[in-house]
């Protein structure tokens, strides 16, 4: 009895261990290597005309505003961190937070323009059940499936900076469904919120900044 008593508590031992090793290591794996605060991120953006956000863009023509679209260039600016994960990337999410939409076309660029691009992540479903003010920058459920309408900058170097993006809102088509609704104009710079988000090799969340509203 002394021995089952003795090779029970031993196991209950190990048991722990383990799951206080798991634990320990799941800590470690969504921790990230630096705070928001090391970047001293900053964002901008404004309404501009066609012109000047070519011209941002080395005179690359963007999309073409219909009538009563406008258009908006902005910029985040950050420092590189002194360690990060190979892998990880940020991700710029501008998010219209009247109606909680996204812009539906981004262009962006940067000094490492190759790094640097626009679209979809479903690691942004994960972002907006973490964070409610960054509700609406995940898929929505249309018909039994999910479809994203909008885009987000995806930043796949931390030393990719600054980048430029630049979108257009045109008015809203009264026509279009809720669940494939994008960012529409008008809006003023204060209807749109711009968020830095920090993602890991692992698709791990480490963090949410807001720059800007």
């Amino acid at each position: 009895m002394r021995h089952r008593s003795a090779w029970m508590l031993s196991s209950l031992v190990l048991v722990l261990a383990l799951a206080g090793g798991f634990a320990g290591w799941r800590w470690w794996h969504h921790r990230s290597p630096y705070e928001p605060e090391v970047l001293k991120a900053t964002a901008t953006l404004r309404l501009v005309d066609q012109a000047t956000a070519d011209a941002a863009f080395d005179g690359q023509q963007l999309v073409v505003p219909s009538d009563g679209a406008q258009v908006f260039l902005g910029q985040v600016r950050w420092t590189p961190p002194p360690q990060a994960k190979p892998g990880a990337m940020l991700i710029i999410a501008v998010l219209d937070k009247r109606t909680r939409t996204l812009p539906g076309f981004i262009s962006t660029t940067s000094n490492r323009p190759d790094r640097v691009g626009s679209g979809s992540d479903g690691v942004l479903n994960a972002v907006e059940q973490r964070y409610p003010w960054l509700q609406g920058i995940g898929d929505r459920e249309v018909n039994g499936g999910f479809y994203s309408s909008g885009d987000v900058v995806i930043v796949a170097s931390v030393d990719a900076t600054p980048v430029t993006y630049s979108f257009v809102l045109h008015p809203a088509h009264p026509e279009t469904p809720p669940g494939f609704a994008i960012a529409s104009a008008p809006a003023a710079v204060d209807d749109l919120m711009v968020a830095l988000i920090s993602v890991g090799p692992d698709r791990q969340i480490y963090w949410a900044e807001r720059l800007l509203n």
